[in-house]
């Protein structure tokens, strides 16, 4: 988002629970929920009679949030997440086509069938050819017409496989992974444009390693009955997507590819490390870097990239770098072109025939993640053509006009300012902050841009080119657009204005260089914000969303960046060492919870999340009593 925060899946059902929370938390035990509200209402100046108008026009509920989904037989102090959602969790079974539901899921679906209806109302209208609405038409149009995919197969793939085939020396295959993201294929050394950590001006190119399939290294590493099956799975599956292609030897190539990605694995930092900000930002200057990183020809892999006249970067993962290099150059010339041509087909797997898509969600979704179907066709359509790098934005435009009232965005500023008041009261009333480092975290504070609902300057995504019988070269036309997009913006300064989400994504992000909280239009509704719904549910939901992204810029990656944006340690060290304590003791707390038998959570790689969310509730309910004066 600079990091983009994920919610993760048990902290959607708390947060769909956090306004029944927040509510019954100011409710002394013997009273019923309406007659505490009465009265803290009555207690705030404010008029029943009006509540009673609120209810009546409230999304869930009587004032917006279903008390329906509670276990009554439950006592809330034993057990308050089964009190709050008992009935729910009974009851409601997780769709087949998903790994687990919460409010951020249901309001996803409807998200879907909100965008599905423009664009099939755009379908209906032809529009102009060139225009946008006709690129949004088209696209979707040409995906959904499995019939013409089915009968291509692999065949709109058959110029790139030659290219791998075709492969002969060291230079060739560093020019097929300057290639890879264009084409779709993959590279064990990679790279990103992203914004300078110590000058959030201008953009910088980041160097990492990457390149594996599997979701973590440990499932290349460790030997757990589980992990072993996975990687028999795996090897099974790629040998089918060969297949696919009339490759000889299959199964002996694809066992070729395990083995190229678990020696890219064996290098890999453990994921904690990997999002420690003083570890991952080692800048340089280019000349330094290719006398750093010797044994690869970068001018010949950049120059193919399209990156000219390179002057510095950043190494994220620099104890990786020179044995990555040495895998290269030892592993022979074949196995890499095995490689390549899997990650050809897998990432094309969704623009190709239904039995290629099959196979692929087969592993990635039913073997890795326990999902035993497929989406309705309709659902990945509207996926693919309304994601970020799409046309999504465009799509936003229509969404925001048609779906949110411009009333809803300065009701959620005000939310905004109210908890950023919250997190102020907490900040002077810190008892282990010195004077000097409050001074800077108030500074940060203030300094907080909020985004609200949908962007102010509008991206001109003109230049994609569309054509409704030939999926596979829309979808190229558009990773070629993202990507000359996003390698054009190095030596340019950056864009305060740009959004990392489009307006109907169900989700929010702190942006550590700008120092900015983005809240999309599509989580700013019931069961996170109803305008009609009572305050306490609104602090609840959406405000326990603020208070969480507002919290990331204090947890112990945010923090280490101040008000400007700018990576650099503005604590003294005496609080930064009571922080880190802190901070230590809420990842041991997480690392004893085990919500699956035999996994326990790593709470050092959530601790972010932890951060947000534990401190996020707390300020939102603090913010709640505020509103109440």
């Amino acid at each position: 988002m600079a990091q983009v925060k994920q919610m993760k899946s048990w902290k959607s059902l708390l947060i769909a629970g956090s306004g029944l929370l927040t509510l019954l938390a100011c409710n002394p035990a013997e009273q019923s929920p309406d007659q505490s509200n009465q009265q803290v209402l009555s207690q705030a100046g404010l008029d029943t009679a009006e509540l009673d108008q609120k209810e009546s026009s409230a999304e869930l509920g009587e004032w917006g949030v279903d008390l329906t989904i509670r276990d009554l037989s439950i006592k809330p102090g034993d057990d308050f997440f089964r009190y709050a959602t008992g009935s729910w969790l009974e009851t409601f079974e997780i769709p087949a086509d998903k790994s687990r539901y919460g409010a951020f899921d249901s309001l996803w679906d409807r998200s879907d069938q909100r965008i599905r209806g423009i664009i099939e109302d755009l379908v209906d209208q032809e529009p102009a050819q060139d225009s946008m609405d006709r690129k949004i038409a088209d696209y979707y149009l040409s995906y959904m017409n499995i019939q013409v995919l089915d009968e291509q197969g692999i065949d709109p793939l058959r110029p790139a496989l030659k290219r791998i085939s075709d492969i002969e020396s060291r230079e060739d295959l560093i020019v097929a992974f300057g290639r890879s993201p264009v084409k779709g294929t993959s590279y064990p050394i990679g790279f990103r444009v992203g914004t300078d950590r110590v000058n959030p001006d201008r953009h910088q190119l980041n160097v990492t390693v990457t390149g594996t399939s599997l979701p973590d290294r440990d499932y290349y590493l460790e030997n757990t009955e589980r992990l072993v099956g996975i990687r028999k799975d795996f090897v099974e599956h790629v040998a089918r997507m060969f297949e696919f292609a009339g490759f000889e030897n299959a199964s002996m190539k694809a066992h070729t590819v395990l083995e190229i990605e678990t020696q890219i694995a064996t290098h890999m930092w453990p994921r904690a490390q990997r999002r420690n900000r003083d570890l991952t930002y080692n800048p340089m200057s280019y000349d330094e870097f290719r006398q750093a990183y010797p044994g690869y020809d970068w001018d010949l892999f950049f120059s193919t990239a399209g990156i000219e006249n390179l002057e510095d970067l950043n190494v994220v993962y620099p104890s990786a770098m020179s044995p990555i290099i040495e895998l290269i150059n030892r592993t022979s010339i074949n196995s890499w072109k095995n490689y390549l041509a899997y990650h050809l087909i897998s990432t094309n797997s969704g623009v190709l025939s239904q039995e290629i898509d099959d196979e692929s969600f087969a592993f990635y979704s039913t073997t890795l993640r326990g999902v035993p179907q497929q989406r309705e066709r309709w659902e990945r359509g509207v996926s693919r053509v309304g994601s970020l790098n799409s046309l999504g934005e465009a799509l936003g435009q229509v969404y925001v006009e048609k779906y949110f009232p411009e009333s809803a965005k300065q009701q959620t500023r005000e939310l905004v300012e109210n908890l950023r008041s919250a997190l102020g009261r907490s900040i002077a009333e810190n008892d282990w902050m010195d004077e000097a480092t409050r001074a800077e975290a108030n500074l940060k504070l203030n300094s907080f841009r909020p985004k609200i609902a949908y962007p102010d300057v509008w991206r001109d995504l003109s230049g994609i080119q569309i054509t409704r019988g030939n999926l596979f070269a829309n979808a190229q036309n558009v990773r070629d657009y993202f990507y000359q997009d996003n390698i054009s913006r190095l030596g340019k300064a950056t864009d305060r204005e740009r959004w990392g989400m489009t307006p109907q994504t169900v989700n929010a992000y702190y942006n550590s260089s700008f120092n900015e909280v983005v809240f999309p239009a599509g989580i700013l509704q019931p069961p996170f914000f109803d305008p009609a719904a009572d305050l306490a549910v609104n602090y609840g939901g959406i405000g326990g969303v603020i208070g969480h992204e507002m919290g990331h810029g204090f947890d112990d990656q945010g923090s280490k960046s101040d008000y400007l944006g700018i990576q650099r340690n503005w604590w003294t060290d005496s609080v930064r060492e009571a922080f880190d304590a802190k901070t230590s003791a809420l990842a041991t707390q997480y690392d004893g919870y085990e919500p699956v038998e035999g996994q326990n959570i790593d709470g050092n790689f959530t601790l972010g999340e932890n951060i947000g969310d534990v401190g996020g509730l707390s300020m939102a309910y603090r913010a709640y009593q505020m509103a109440l004066n």
